[in-house]
């Protein structure tokens, strides 16, 4: 009888913390940095807008390269750095005088933060048993669930609490602080540097999961448009006010649920039959929102797409693993980052002029529409392109 070999050993409970922590400490501010902007500043909505955007542009330029430093250089030290970064801007909020000053440091933060995203989920990935590691990265998506669903009420309560921004940017610094410390106590065997003679895309981009990359991209899209147009539908066409954070935190249940439910099909190896029933799950979810204007509509899509998105998510992600050598593990981490980023990206300039001339419904539908086209590029694509070239394990 073969001896069970453990999923939650001591290095990858650390990263998965380790990860927790990283965004619980970001989300800790997210939900007061528009007030923070107005009552500091005077800034009105656009400027809030523009100011708060551009971590997301951080994130989507520096996605390659850490993916390509993770692969080059000892993955373990690269999240060392990443994370130091992340502590230390994390302290700049501080001392953000001005909106131009406060404006660098938000944008900064951004590079920093997606780089220790790459970094970590590469090593938690690196520790993981081969035959545990398609389980691993399911649940290792749960503490970036747990930490969005709860940290934002967390940092309003405390906000409203004392009525004071520089706690929470304190507290931000701490939690950033507690994450690298136990990041430092991950304990992997020191990588050789990888020499390079020559430079090509596939060292920041994963060719060999353009495939998967689509898929990602279509429904990065989707979401990109239901979740920045979701408070002001609900507000003019449904009459719900307020009504925004019960909903992502629907759909962070949904996730959670469906990352649990996932793990035994996953640790069966069954990648691709969970990535199938995530993208068949989610699609109703968006179709829902887009053709029933009504609360039960609103808040069961929320379900349906957390569990649609929690199958899919880390199946696809598995994918991606399996499609690169340990060399390259990096490159597919920020590959599947990018082209999600890029389609949330696509998704909220898209279904805003959209929304502008056709209304949010039109909007809306597009997203669906897109959905419906990343399902059956799945099953016309991915699922037989897969099936084809890798085993149901992933490899070493």
């Amino acid at each position: 009888m073969t001896e069970k070999i453990p999923l939650w050993n001591g290095n990858y409970t650390k990263a998965w913390t380790a990860n927790f922590l990283l965004y619980f400490s970001f989300m800790l501010i997210v939900p007061i940095l528009p007030l923070y902007l107005s009552d500091s500043f005077h800034a009105g909505k656009h400027t809030i807008g523009f100011v708060l955007s551009g971590y997301t542009i951080a994130i989507m330029a520096i996605r390659p390269f850490s993916g390509f430093l993770v692969d080059c250089f000892d993955r373990r030290r690269i999240l060392l750095f990443f994370y130091a970064l992340t502590f230390v801007v994390c302290g700049f909020y501080l001392i953000g005088g001005s909106l131009a000053l406060f404006t660098i440091v938000r944008t900064v933060h951004g590079a920093p933060y997606g780089g220790t995203i790459i970094a970590n989920s590469t090593v938690a990935i690196d520790v993981l048993h081969p035959t545990r590691r398609a389980e691993g990265i399911g649940y290792y998506g749960l503490s970036n669930n747990l930490a969005t669903a709860l940290s934002p009420s967390v940092g309003i309560f405390i906000y409203e609490l004392t009525d004071s921004f520089q706690l929470l940017f304190i507290l931000s610094m701490a939690v950033a602080g507690a994450g690298l410390l136990v990041a430092s106590r991950i304990t992997m065997k020191p990588r050789p540097i990888q020499k390079n003679k020559t430079m090509s895309l596939d060292r920041f981009f994963l060719t060999a999961g353009w495939r998967q990359a689509v898929i990602i991209a279509c429904f990065g899209l989707s979401y990109g448009v239901l979740s920045t147009y979701l408070a002001i539908y609900g507000k003019e066409r449904l009459g719900i006010t307020g009504g925004t954070g019960l909903y992502f935190m629907i759909l962070s249940i949904g996730l959670m649920l469906s990352r649990i439910q996932g793990g035994k099909a996953l640790r069966d190896g069954k990648i691709l039959h969970n990535a199938a029933i995530g993208v068949s799950i989610s699609v109703f979810g968006y179709i829902l929102f887009a053709a029933v204007p009504d609360m039960w509509a609103y808040y069961l899509s929320a379900l349906i797409i957390g569990l649609g998105n929690g199958h899919m998510f880390p199946a696809v992600q598995s994918m991606f693993i399996a499609l690169a050598p340990n060399s390259k593990r990096g490159t597919a981490n920020s590959t599947l980052y990018s082209s999600w980023d890029a389609g949330v990206g696509i998704g909220v300039f898209a279904g805003g002029m959209i929304a502008e001339t056709l209304g949010y419904g039109a909007a809306f539908w597009m997203g669906a529409l897109v959905n419906v086209f990343g399902v059956v590029f799945f099953f016309t694509h991915v699922y037989p392109s897969f099936r084809k070239v890798c085993t149901t394990h992933i490899s070493d």
